[in-house]
Parts: structure tokens; C-alpha cells; sequence
């Protein structure tokens, strides 16, 4: 029997005027922009819809837009009663799959996500941290370099292990200059610098974990109904405070996405939907494993496109 996942972007992917067609056309998705306005108290919606990209591009603002995004998307693939067996995200995108598999309510996330985009901000001071993706380069051997890079007083570690052959190493700008140039010594194909305001997924974050454990503790997180599979372990996930331990960690430590996708396929999955803006995650699954079927829902008409083509699948 063929399974399901649902599979939700993480920040990058943002951009303006994501979800104002769902917004327009179907009634439940415009009470989810509306319930972000009114938990944030301020006009999110209006900065999705037509606000500037710089603006938005902001982790403070990015993060809640995109979770609000995703689950507003979600909507018409639950109306027409499409149901995943597992859900992921790709880090900010983990709290929209918790949506999904009925962990905490739309409000609760949106709030904890616009404060755990505070507290990243504020963890590193602007331009201290950074990151970089290292591409056509070994896991183990990038693993070897940024823990020579970080010996020699230089932090850096392995933030976003993508697919293969794209890893995101996060840290101080000295630990990524130095790591980047030595992997590039040791044969790295390519090595991109990322626009990003701090060193995400690394132990530069544990400050803001700190800070973040406070907020989850006042958020009510009940057992999955969905096992979702957690960034930090790729494995699945159901009990509370599992769930919660795990969120704390994941704020300093990898994603495990490649690992995260091939545990889903190795459960069964063969059929992965992304839902939000973009098609990133589905090019990562591509790469991860040829065989497996993507679709992307990014309005009501790639939703349509995909709740026709699942019918026929599974008639």
C-alpha cells in the first residue's frame, strides 16, 4: 500500500504574495491569515500579500509567514480528505508539520514561531554568524573539517544535511571562511555564502533554545495523531514531551533531512506532497531518491492538480 507524506519548507522560501490566492478562494484558509493577525496583532497578512521582500525576508517575519502559508495551504487537501501517514519539515517548517499531525493549534504555533525568530536574532549579534552550503563534498570528510575548524578556536559544525552532495555548515564567520576554504582544498565542488542573519542549527543557538523552552512551556502540546518526523533524529515522533525536548534541540543542532526522507521511504513512503511556497524540498527528494512520486501545493490550483492526481493513484 502506497503511504503518504506531507512535507512543509522551512525559511528561504518565502516570498510575496504566497497564499493570497487560497486566501481569496476558499473560507477556511482566509481564517487562518486572520487568526495570525489577530494572535500576532499586527497585520501579517497584509506583509504576505503585498509587503516588501526585505521585510518579509526578516526571520521574525519570515518564519510565522510561512507557517501560516503551509497551513493555510493545508486546508484544501484536508477538505477533500487527503491524509498523510507521516509529516516533516524542513526546519522552521517541522512546526507546520506539528500543525498538521494535530500537536498544537494553528495559534499557539504561529506565536511560538514569531517569538523563536526573536530569540535567533538575538542569540548571535548581526554579522558575528554565518552560514554556507558546501556542495559535492562527503558527509563524514565535512564532518572531520569543522571539527578541526572548531579545535582550532573557530566554531563551526554541519547545520542542514540537504541531500547528497548538499550540506550547510553554520558557525562564526572565521569557522565558515575556514571550513569553507579547506573543504574546498580537500576537493568541495562548490562552496555558496548564504544571505542569513545568524549561524542556524548551531551551538551559537543554545542561548536562544534557553529562551525558546520558556515559550513552549506555556503552549499546551498534546501526542501526535500523525507521527511526524523530527528534524534532529529522523525518526518518527508521537509522545509530547518527546515532541517538545526535540524542538528545544533542534534550534542547535542539524537537520537531518536526506536521513529524514530516506526513513519516511523506508516506512513505505512513495508519495510526498510539499505545501507551501516553492518547490525546494521537492528538488531535494528528487535528488534523495529518483524513484518516489513529489507534487507541490503552492495555491488552489496546484492543490487541485494534486488531489485529482492522488484520487487517481489511489482509486
Amino acid at each position: 500500500m502506497e503511504k503518504i507524506a506531507f512535507v512543509f519548507p522551512g525559511q528561504g522560501s518565502q516570498k510575496v504574495g504566497m497564499g493570497r490566492a487560497v486566501a481569496e478562494t476558499n473560507e477556511s484558509a482566509k481564517a487562518i491569515f486572520d487568526e495570525a493577525d489577530k494572535r500576532l496583532e499586527q497585520s501579517l497578512s497584509a506583509l504576505i500579500f503585498e509587503g516588501s521582500q526585505e521585510e518579509l525576508t526578516k526571520t521574525t517575519n519570515a518564519q510565522p509567514a510561512l507557517l501560516t502559508t503551509g497551513v493555510a495551504l493545508l486546508q484544501g487537501l484536508q477538505e477533500a480528505g487527503i491524509k498523510p501517514d507521516y509529516t516533516a519539515g524542513h526546519s522552521l517548517g517541522e512546526y507546520t508539520a506539528l500543525v498538521a499531525s494535530g500537536v498544537m493549534t494553528f495559534s499557539d504555533a504561529v506565536y511560538a514561531v514569531r517569538k523563536r525568530g526573536e530569540f535567533m536574532e538575538e542569540a548571535v549579534p548581526n554579522g558575528e554568524g554565518t552560514m554556507a552550503a558546501i556542495l559535492g563534498f562527503d558527509r563524514e570528510q565535512l564532518m572531520q573539517v569543522t571539527e578541526s575548524v572548531t579545535q582550532a578556536g573557530n566554531a563551526v559544525q554541519l547545520a542542514n544535511l540537504n541531500c547528497p552532495g548538499q550540506i550547510v555548515i553554520s558557525g562564526t564567520v572565521q569557522g565558515v571562511e575556514n571550513a569553507s576554504a579547506l573543504a574546498k582544498e580537500q576537493g568541495a565542488k562548490r562552496v555558496l555564502p548564504l544571505q542569513v542573519s545568524g549561524p542556524f542549527h548551531s551551538e551559537l543557538m543554545k542561548s536562544a533554545a534557553e529562551k525558546f523552552a520558556t515559550v513552549l512551556k506555556d503552549i499546551e502540546i498534546k501526542n501526535a495523531q500523525i507521527p511526524v518526523i523530527a528534524n534532529v533524529t529522523a525518526a518518527p515522533i508521537k509522545a509530547s514531551e518527546d515532541i517538545e525536548q526535540k524542538l528545544i534541540e533542534q534550534l542547535y543542532s542539524p537537520v537531518l533531512w536526506e536521513d529524514s526522507i530516506e526513513k519516511m521511504i523506508e516506512l513505505g513512503v512513495d508519495t510526498f506532497i510539499e505545501i507551501g511556497p516553492g518547490k525546494v524540498l521537492s528538488g531535494l527528494i528528487r535528488k534523495i531518491n529518483r524513484d518516489v512520486k513529489t507534487f507541490s501545493v503552492q495555491d488552489p490550483e496546484s492543490c487541485q492538480q494534486t488531489i485529482d492526481a492522488l484520487k487517481e493513484n489511489f482509486s
